[in-house]
Order: structure tokens, then sequence, then C-alpha cells
């Protein structure tokens, strides 16, 4: 028997989701919404039986084993760590969250209770040819796996349309609550890089702009835009001694027209170099003996999406990543014939709070990086902040905890998500 779902969130994501989960098998039970009339909506429209705007209503159903959480980022914490704690499996959306402190609970959450799944929705780790680049990388395509790492360049290329709805006006457009260029697509690439080359970032060097600073929004007027439509940031990775490291470059824009999506990952090696662009997968390998490059196609992505993504902007490589998770969680659980049964092994690519932390990390240097341009070393949290450092924490977030309040007051704001 597979769990039974519980969603947070009535955006774009959420209608997205619904689909897939059906076609793999699951019973989408309950669904929460800011308010009662929004969360009504998108059970009629997505044929929920239960709808709510509150969040323990859906909780502490006894038919809900699993909750997805899209909603805004500043509700993730609070719904992860109470549904861990009362056994529910979650699987979050990104960004985690919106400050490293929250992020840190998640993560004490997700260890106090290991027999629970606990995954961020990272969905390129799931792209098979972002699986099958991996695996050239770990086979010495591009070089010795060891000291082919130190020697790597990795060019991370993102040209995208608008990543909010200009009719409408809610968390996406300002970055303080977790909107942007920078939290909703580099969040993605922070982690691939991760994943691709199991090292991590040390420090970093970023640009973060907002371009389009006004949009018309309909019933709202003019509204001034506060989350970054184009971001460039440098990584430093890891070394293992050398005198070396890795260097990723990363640039996101967002000015595309027509909502085209174009996204190219390319890492260089001694040996030679691997593309990502799309759903397809390059290799191009030089022979030491000619000195030619010989190019060839490592994958072609030819498997066609069950259902149609006409009436989504999500990007189709995230869709098609999506999906293979959903499988994965699937896969999890099927070989139980209780729900609360579970085998590790189908997510063991995923995602966890830890590298949801990690991610949240890296963001908030990048951020630090552009406001002073300068190099700035990724600093990650292990302990809770002390009254100090909360009192400050809590000095930078008033402008944050302002915008969250103004927003939830007004009614004719949408509190939808993205990807």
């Amino acid at each position: 028997m597979l769990p039974g779902i519980g969603m947070f969130g009535t955006g774009e994501v959420t209608h997205v989701l619904v689909p897939i989960l059906r076609d793999k098998g699951f019973n989408i039970v309950a669904i929460w919404g800011r308010t009662g009339k929004e969360a009504e909506q998108a059970a009629l429209e997505l044929k929920i039986p239960f709808h709510t705007a509150k969040i323990d209503d859906v909780l502490l159903r006894k038919d809900v084993d699993l909750v997805f959480i899209t909603c805004p980022p500043f509700l993730h914490s609070q719904i992860s760590v109470k549904a861990l704690g009362i056994g529910k499996h979650v699987v979050c959306d990104k960004p985690m969250t919106l400050m490293q402190s929250d992020a840190l609970k998640m993560v004490r959450a997700s260890q106090y209770y290991p027999t629970l799944i606990s995954i961020v929705n990272h969905s390129l780790r799931f792209l098979p040819a972002i699986a099958h680049m991996k695996r050239a990388i770990q086979e010495g395509y591009i070089g010795p796996p060891g000291p082919c790492l130190d020697q790597m360049l990795i060019d991370v290329k993102v040209r995208m349309g608008p990543l909010f709805n200009r009719k409408r006006y809610d968390w996406l457009c300002d970055e303080s609550m977790g909107g942007g260029a920078l939290n909703l697509v580099g969040s993605h690439v922070i982690d691939l890089v991760k994943f691709l080359t199991e090292r991590k970032a040390v420090r970093v060097h970023g640009t973060v702009r907002t371009y389009a600073m006004y949009a018309s929004h309909s019933h709202t007027g003019i509204r001034r835009v506060a989350a970054p439509d184009v971001c460039t940031f440098q990584m430093e990775l890891e070394s293992d001694g050398s005198t070396s490291s890795a260097l990723v470059t990363v640039n996101i824009n967002c000015h595309e027209s027509n909502n085209a999506f174009q996204q190219e990952v390319v890492i260089y090696g001694p040996a030679g170099h691997l593309t990502v662009r799309g759903g397809d997968l390059v290799g191009h390998r030089l022979n030491a003996e000619t000195g030619a490059i010989k190019e060839e196609m490592l994958y072609v992505d030819v498997q066609d999406l069950q259902f149609s993504t006409s009436d989504t902007t999500l990007p189709r490589p995230y869709v098609k990543g999506l999906c293979k998770l959903v499988g994965a969680l699937r896969d999890a659980f099927h070989p139980n014939k209780e729900s609360a049964g579970w085998i590790k092994e189908p997510v063991q690519a995923a995602a966890t709070f830890e590298d949801g932390l990690y991610v949240q990390a890296v963001l908030d240097a990048i951020r630090k990086s552009s406001n002073e341009r300068c190099w700035t070393k990724v600093n990650i949290c292990t302990e809770s902040p002390t009254n100090q450092q909360k009192q400050n924490v809590l000095a930078n977030a008033a402008a944050r905890i302002a915008s969250v309040s103004a927003i939830r007051a007004d009614p004719s704001i949408n509190h939808t998500g993205y990807f």
C-alpha cells in the first residue's frame, strides 16, 4: 500500500505534482491552503476530497502518511518539524527555508527520526542525463576520478522567462520571502554541483541584480519587485590538498520571452568534457595519440511525459526530474505491505535536509558577496544561535517579517509557488 498524501500549497508546483503522484499510484487525500477559499478552489480543480486552511487538520489525519510541502518558504520549517514529530514522511520544496537557523531545526528533526523520509525537492538529481553524467565522471570519461576533480571547470548557463506571474503579486516577487532567480534556480544549481562532484563550495563570489523592478499587477496596481531576475556567481570547491581546486561559474538570466527555457551544464576535465543540454548528454573525449576530439551522444532524451504540461511554465527538465523522484518514492514504499514501511535504496540519490542546509549556507554567502563585492567564505551553521545572535537575526529579518505580514494580510495577493 502506498502512503496517503497531504499537500501543503495550492500553487503551480502542486498542480503539476498531483497528476504525477496519481500517475504513480499515490492517493492524495487532503490539501492545505492559506485561506479556506484558496484551499477549496484547489481541491475542486484537483479533485481532492478534503481541504482546509489549518495545518494540523492535514497533519493529524490518520490516512496522511507523506506530506509534500510546496507552500511559501517561511512555513517550510514549521510544517516539516511538526510533521516529522508526529511520524509523517516529508518532501519539502526548495528553497528549503529562509534562514539557516530554521534549516538546522529541520536537520535535527530528520536526525531524530531517521526512520522517516525527509528529502528536498531538487529534482535535477533524478534527470536521466544528469545520472549518466555523474556515472561518466566516476568512470573516468573526462579524466581519472580522483585527481580530475581538482582540475574541473564547471560552467552552468540558464536562460528562462520571468519567475513570477505578472498579473499577481505574491511571495515570488520578494527575495526575502524566497523568490528570485538565486533562490528558485540557483539553489538547484548549487545542489546539482555537489551531487555531481560530491564536493562542497568553500568560498563564493556573486552578483545578484533586479532589473525588472516594477510590474503592473491586476487589482493591486504597480508593485515594486524585489526578487532578482539575474544572478552570476562563482564557487571554489573543496580540494584534496593540491594547489588547485575546481571552479564553478553560473549564469542565470530570467529575461527570455515567451517563457523559453535553455539550460546547459558543462564539465571540463583534462581528458575531455561532458555537456547536458536540456535532457541530452553529449561527450567530447580527447584522443591522447592523435590529439583529436571525438564527439559522441551518450544519452538522448526521447521519453515524453505521460500528461500534458502545456498549461505550466515549469521547465520540462525539472518536471521530468520530478516524475523520476516521485517514481523513486513509489519504489521505496512499493515492496512493503504496510504504508509505514519503506526501503532507502530507491531514494538514495535524493537531496537530504543536510544537503538543504548546505545549499542555504551557499545562498547566504552569495548574497553577502554581492552586497560586499568580494569573495566570501561559506559558513554552515552547526549550532543553534546564542541569544545575541538571535537578536541580530531578528533585527536583520525585520524587513522580511514586515513583508510577510503585509502580504498575508492582503487578500488580493496570491500565495502560490514556483518550481
